[in-house]
């Protein structure tokens, strides 16, 4: 039998955990973790964010980062979304290591193996939606196969909006572009 839910009790899966990175007007490393994100297109990401730190630094410098969070990265991931960026230096006291990009102004934090490196291409300050432009990655070798990101490997982890918990995301179950062919 369904059970029907009104307002805001809806649940749309998944929701990713983007660890966003960026340099303040003082090259101090800022993160902040955001759930509601996608690829919009080839080479690039959509994220909607309300105003934070964040916001206010790649305003400035144009650039950003975002760290993908896997199981092995939950504490700190949690971390940057339960803790603000105007209080207290987030980076330092998660005990993370950075280095500056090599291609955006903005932080790689080594923790998360897999980072996409990003320009601002837009940032709408009414509804919350940047976009941005991926110009390079950093993956961490160890959760390649056969030169590919490997999700198996990566150990992804999402956000479940029900249940207030991470999750990782799971085992293949189907082929893209193969299975539904059966059906042709």
């Amino acid at each position: 039998m369904a059970v029907e839910f009104t307002g805001k009790k809806s649940v749309i899966a998944p929701e990713g955990v983007f660890i966003i990175g960026t340099y303040d007007a003082d090259g101090t490393p800022n993160a902040m973790n955001a759930a509601w994100g996608m690829q919009s297109d080839e080479g690039e990401i959509t994220l909607m964010l309300a105003k934070h730190k964040t916001t206010e630094n790649f305003e400035k410098t144009g650039a950003f980062t975002v760290a993908l969070g896997t199981a092995d990265t939950v504490e700190i991931s949690d971390y940057f979304g339960v803790e603000t960026g105007r209080n207290v230096n987030k980076i330092e006291k998660a005990g993370c290591h950075v280095h500056r990009s090599a291609h955006v102004n903005a932080p790689v934090i080594e923790e998360y193996p897999l980072t996409l490196e990003c320009t601002v291409k837009s940032w709408d300050t009414q509804t919350g939606y940047l976009i941005g432009t991926i110009v390079a990655s950093q993956v961490d070798e160890r959760v390649l196969t056969d030169g590919k990101v490997d999700l198996g490997k990566l150990r992804l982890i999402i956000f479940d909006p029900s249940f207030a918990a991470y999750r990782v995301v799971g085992e293949v179950v189907g082929q893209a572009f193969h299975d539904g062919l059966k059906l042709k």
